[in-house]
């Protein structure tokens, strides 16, 4: 798992589909739905580690974005 697209397959994985309509609220939901498979202890340590560290990633380059008035 390296990218934003791969953590969308694992949530499709468990019936997960995202897509609120602005990028940083979909990587900040799919964090949320992360949590939740985890805490029902459904998801290998592993991946829950990885996708949320792709996650954090995707959610600064965003935040960047938008101080940089890329995504208005």
């Amino acid at each position: 798992m390296k990218t934003l697209y791969d953590v969308q397959q694992l949530l499709k994985k468990y019936g997960i589909f995202v897509h609120v309509g602005k990028r940083i609220w979909d990587i900040e939901l799919m964090a949320l739905e992360l949590d939740n498979i985890d805490k029902a202890g459904l998801i290998d340590k592993h991946d829950y580690l990885v996708a949320k560290l792709i996650l954090k990633h995707e959610h600064e380059i965003e935040e960047q974005n938008q101080k940089d008035g890329k995504n208005e």
